[in-house]
């Protein structure tokens, strides 16, 4: 894909500038293989849009990633030739615009006049207009055609749907492609009394003990939030730091911790947390979520691989991984992710959990866990830890310990949460990440 020439965001066109930055941002983000949460932030800024364009241009560009396999296919199957080479910013456009189109309650006419005003702008995609106006009209005219044909795994790459069908069997894969596809739900985390809050905010209470929101109200405007009486946290990616069943005044080792979701579970529990984690700007922010909360940690800023310190009571290890079970919630992460990054995240996972065991003291826990559905950096590890640290043993979990929700344990008693599990009251408020764990004993 190559680069988009830079244009000015603000225009007098309305809504023109929210389409130009979705674009900058899909393109963006395919080629350079950046976040698409980070790189908003940072094009954002910069653009310097009302905050309705800005988030209009966020939503596009995520329902973009999380239907770019359909996308991609719905376009192609209407280019007699494919997508034309050199034409410069032709594809994230219509990418785009096609989102628009099929997936979000947007004016037909706005989509596509914006869009090919987008495509003049630029002389390698000017030519294309003709072409790509064409294009767009036959997608409003077949939509409903297209999404009653709609493929559960078409938005997922091929290595990703290789792997899942492997590891949980084709139905599980599809299943999972199916969760992805819809809109993930606001989870919460809550200092107590998860059914009061529930009542305060339209949310349920999950089996785990997070409240899901029913609602889409932005966060910071909830109650309870300025006073720090819940933080937004996945309700898989709750259930570690529980299992780690501190006790009030034990040492316990966060490693990876940022932005600190876990900190702030262990810090409320009564733990004497030390957060280690080697960015500086994301421990900021776990500060932050701390000073909020009215909670303390100790934070270091140290690669968590050589960081060395009196063995702990318990240490949770969060390893930096594919995130593959994040796509829900991030769907740029089934577009920016290669087999290759899985490989070389799981040579580095072995030096951290190494490193954790080495933190662990005689009778300790340690919990590992990744937000990967990848078995190479879940149950692979796990085995090839223990048969190489004869010290350690798994302390298996029980059902009663995640609100009895038995599917999401494996038989040796890991914690393996898949995207379509936990049903809800619509599939919007159904499923939860993908996430592993495994609690040890030091022995």
């Amino acid at each position: 894909m190559a680069k988009v020439q830079s244009q000015p965001f603000s225009d007098d066109v309305p809504g023109l500038a929210a389409r130009r930055l979705a674009a900058a941002l899909i393109d963006e983000v395919l080629r350079a293989g950046t976040a698409l949460d980070e790189t908003f932030e940072r094009m954002a800024q910069a653009a310097g849009l009302e905050p309705a364009d800005a988030g209009l241009a966020r939503a596009i560009a995520t329902v973009a990633f999380r239907r770019l396999g359909t996308i991609r296919n719905v376009i192609d199957a209407r280019l007699e030739r494919g997508s034309p080479r050199k034409s410069g910013p032709f594809e994230p456009i219509m990418v785009a615009a096609a989102a628009q189109l099929l997936f979000l309650d947007v004016p037909d006419h706005a989509a596509v006049d914006l869009a090919i005003r987008q495509l003049h702008e630029d002389p390698r995609s000017s030519r294309y207009a003709s072409l790509g106006n064409a294009v767009l009209r036959r997608l409003a005219r077949e939509r409903e055609a297209i999404l009653a044909e709609l493929d559960p795994l078409a938005d997922t790459p091929e290595w990703l749907r290789a792997s899942w069908t492997q590891t949980y069997g084709a139905d599980i894969a599809a299943a999972i492609g199916a969760a992805h596809a819809e809109e993930p739900p606001l989870d919460l985390t809550v200092k107590s009394d998860p059914a009061g809050w529930a009542a305060k905010l339209d949310g349920i209470v999950l089996p785990g003990g997070s409240v899901r929101l029913r609602g889409r109200e932005a966060v910071t405007g909830l109650p309870g939030f300025s006073e720090g009486q819940w933080w937004v946290q996945d309700a898989a990616a709750a259930l570690p730091a529980q299992l780690l069943n501190v006790r009030p005044g034990e040492r316990v080792a966060d490693l990876c911790a940022a932005p600190g979701g876990k900190t702030v579970q262990l810090a409320q529990a009564g733990a004497r947390v030390v957060a280690v984690d080697r960015s500086g700007p994301r421990l900021r922010r776990l500060k932050a979520n701390l000073e909020r909360m009215g909670l303390e940690a100790e934070v270091v800023t140290a690669d968590a691989v050589t960081f060395e310190a009196e063995p702990f009571d318990a240490v949770l290890l969060d390893a930096p991984c594919s995130a593959t079970g994040t796509i829900r919630r991030h769907p740029d992460v089934a577009w920016t992710k290669q087999p290759e990054d899985v490989a070389k995240l799981s040579a580095l996972q072995i030096r951290l959990l190494d490193q954790a065991g080495r933190l662990t003291r005689p009778g300790g826990r340690l919990i590992y866990c990744t937000c990967s559905l990848e078995r190479e950096e879940g149950e692979a590890q796990i085995e090839a830890f223990l048969a190489r640290t004869p010290d350690f043993a798994r302390d298996p979990i029980k059902p009663v310990e995640i609100g009895s929700q038995a599917e999401a344990l494996t038989p040796l008693g890991e914690l393996r949460t898949l995207p379509h599990q936990l049903a809800g009251e619509t599939p919007r408020l159904s499923g939860w990440a993908g996430f592993y764990a495994c609690r040890l004993i030091r022995l």
